[in-house]
């Protein structure tokens, strides 16, 4: 069953630019983040890599869900 929100990520997937380069990026930072999880252990500058590619993953969450609330308030 597919939800309201769910039907607007995948409309704004087909016809906006700015949320597929969202959504790349989060993509991205999230592949990033992985190769950090399966490192045994993290330097300082990896730990640091780490906390920032958490915030800019999430950076970017917030603006793409903003980007459905907007577009679901218009349909």
């Amino acid at each position: 069953m597919s939800t309201v929100a769910e039907a607007v990520r995948e409309q704004l997937m087909a016809t906006n630019e700015s949320y597929k380069n969202l959504q790349e990026e989060h993509t991205r930072y999230a592949a990033e983040l992985d190769k950090l999880a399966h490192k045994t252990y993290l330097n300082e500058d990896e730990k640091l890599q780490e906390v920032r590619l958490k915030k800019l993953k999430l950076r970017v969450k917030d603006e793409m869900e903003r980007l459905v609330r907007e577009q679901a308030r218009i349909h």
